[in-house]
């Protein structure tokens, strides 16, 4: 059984708009500490035989300037990738960029922070956050069982699981509060877009 409160509040989300060289991007973070070294963080996902096991399997030119592409999800390039702290792709196209960075905390632990950036014309909005917020949460969740050994079975099967619905919908929640306290996107827009995230993530609850 997932604990699902703790799971929630051990993620810490941030949604933002700012301006880049891509002009003004809507930012969505997560960040989480997991009780892992940052070499073993860093091999769980990118190791497709490891990221396999907790996320989805992954094919391609897996170094850096090749493709690869998430089974039944997005592909994308893997623009830089510098073991064991900074990985940075694109992810669904051209405009949408992932970035993964880890810092040790000591030998045993490590942080590790999430920034998925879209142009804001594809976001519409801040609220767009709830799209993508949700899926990030669950791969963090399963990342964190993935290094403690519990097992997960099929990984890809147990996202769409009762017990992984509730944890979305509280997830779920806790982006509704991260788009709310930015101040990027209205409560019609909010609405909708929690609307189109319960369809999506949590469609049992």
């Amino acid at each position: 059984m997932i604990d699902i409160i703790p799971q929630i509040e051990a993620i810490e989300r941030e949604v933002a708009s700012r301006s880049s060289e891509r002009g003004e991007v809507v930012s969505v973070l997560l960040r989480r500490a997991y009780r892992a070294s940052v070499e073993d963080v860093w091999d769980a996902v990118t190791d497709p035989e490891r990221i396999r096991r907790w996320f989805m399997p992954v094919s391609g030119d897996l170094r850096e300037g090749g493709d690869f592409q998430l089974e039944g999800n997005a592909g994308g390039r893997i623009l830089r990738c510098d073991a064991p702290t900074l990985l940075r792709v694109t992810f669904g196209g051209d405009t949408s960029l992932v970035e993964l960075r880890l810092t040790a905390d000591g030998d045993d632990a490590t942080t590790l922070v999430l920034e998925h950036t879209v142009p804001m014309e594809m976001a519409g909005s801040g609220a767009g956050a709830l799209y993508v917020g949700p899926g990030w949460d669950g791969a963090f969740l399963a990342l964190g069982l993935f290094l403690a050994g519990e097992v997960i079975g099929d990984p890809v099967a147990a996202a769409s699981s009762p017990e992984a619905q509730a944890f979305s919908r509280q997830s779920i929640d806790a982006w509704t509060a991260a788009v709310e306290a930015s101040g990027t996107a209205g409560p019609d827009e909010i609405a909708a877009a929690v609307a189109a995230s319960v369809a999506q993530f949590a469609p049992d609850h």
